[in-house]
């Protein structure tokens, strides 16, 4: 496809992009919004209807979250292109209030809830099949286009990528998740693989007594447990780019009563899943009886795959880079210890992330005067360059 035939036609359709973005920050799609969130997906299947797409609102499984949304067009035998984004945001209604934070252009850039993470992305998917309609409506045509919309991804879940994985079968030729970019004075990064978490909960029983006539015949869980998170914190090792955040403890119950009971919650995150493995055993052989006789037991609640990249991802980042350099731009592969739908949807296809808009300040409402705090905020001239180059590399795929 031709360069400048792209940049123009992406041109055109921008201000109709930044219409539909406005349309789409003033709904409030904080996460537990439900009725906000399916709005949201209401108006988004509505932006993508005349470009043929078939929407399928899909229940979640947990009923404190909105519909995913599924939006469908093309040959269904072909193993599908999957384009990922969200519908939720972090910014309950009342801190929108409370911050004056809504749709604000003021000079490169557009401030608002979701601009950039991640209504944007979903604008920028919609640009770049208008785009294509317009340019190379043969290849459009040709493809089995899947645009998974999630409408919880702010608190991450295997929900979602089991509703997405029901509509690939057989996989998915690549899965390309369009949050927000990330970007730098040395170029555009592009997320090529993402740390895996494994979250864990402590817990320390001791004995309760009196603390004033008993205080010896007492165990204090508050401090047995206190002695152990030192030695748990400590597995963090910067050289297999492994993390424990030992994120909160809490016990006891009043002042005059030796602690029965404390607990921990900690998470751990690491690119490499024999690193993660390794760790979780590590912490969990913490468990057992203290020398003063409290018991120690290491539970693990909850975690989140790896996407470690890989050969496929690489190649398809080779790609993305060919068509960056193509249009003047440099794209950097990044790995990012953040969470995203790519954990999840990753073993579809070769995957790629962060093919949104330019933009900054993700998960921030707050203004300051003095211009240290910045709220969310998209570069709109940013969707041209980041369309045309995610097009010429979709193209080549």
């Amino acid at each position: 496809m031709d360069v400048a035939q792209l940049k123009h036609s992406t041109e055109k359709h921008l201000l109709k992009t930044l219409d539909w973005l406005q349309r789409m920050v003033k709904i409030n799609s904080f996460t537990t919004n439900v009725k906000g969130v399916d709005e949201l997906g209401k108006l988004t299947a509505d932006c993508f209807s005349e470009l043929g797409f078939i929407p399928t609102l899909t229940p979640s499984a947990h009923p404190q979250h909105g519909h995913h949304l599924f939006l469908s067009r093309g040959p269904l035998d072909q193993k599908p292109i999957v384009l990922v984004t969200h519908l939720d945001t972090v910014f309950p209604p009342e801190e929108e209030r409370l911050h004056h934070f809504c749709w604000l252009e003021e000079g490169n850039r557009i401030y608002g809830p979701g601009t950039v993470d991640n209504k944007g992305g979903t604008l920028m998917i919609w640009l770049m099949m208008q785009v294509l309609r317009e340019v190379n409506p043969a290849l459009f045509e040709a493809t089995h286009w899947l645009i998974a919309a999630n409408s919880a991804e702010e608190v991450i879940g295997s929900d979602f990528a089991e509703r997405t994985r029901d509509r690939c079968p057989e996989g998915a030729r690549a899965v390309l998740v369009f949050e927000g970019a990330p970007f730098d004075e040395t170029g555009w990064h592009i997320v090529t693989s993402r740390k895996g978490r494994a979250e864990y909960r402590i817990t320390c029983t001791g004995r309760a007594a009196h603390a004033g006539s008993n205080h010896a015949l007492g165990i204090n869980a508050v401090v047995e447990l206190s002695k152990l998170l030192p030695t748990a914190a400590a597995l963090t090792d910067s050289t297999r780019d492994l993390t424990i955040n030992v994120a909160n403890i809490h016990g006891g119950t009043v002042l005059n009563r030796v602690p029965h009971e404390a607990v921990a919650e900690l998470e751990m995150r690491a690119f490499d899943p024999a690193v993660l493995a390794s760790a979780c055993q590590a912490l969990e052989a913490l468990a057992g009886i203290t020398e003063a006789g409290a018991e120690i037991r290491v539970e693990q609640v909850g975690g989140t795959q790896a996407w470690p990249g890989g050969t496929e991802t690489e190649r398809l980042f080779k790609l993305w880079q060919k068509h960056a350099c193509a249009i003047g731009e440099c794209a950097l592969a990044v790995r990012r210890g953040g969470l995203s739908d790519a954990n999840y949807l990753c073993d579809l296809g070769p995957t790629l992330d962060a093919l949104g808009p330019i933009g900054g300040n993700a998960h921030c409402s707050e203004r300051s005067v003095d211009g240290t705090k910045s709220p969310e905020y998209v570069e709109p001239a940013s969707f041209v360059l980041k369309a045309v180059m995610n097009l010429l590399a979709i193209a080549e795929l």
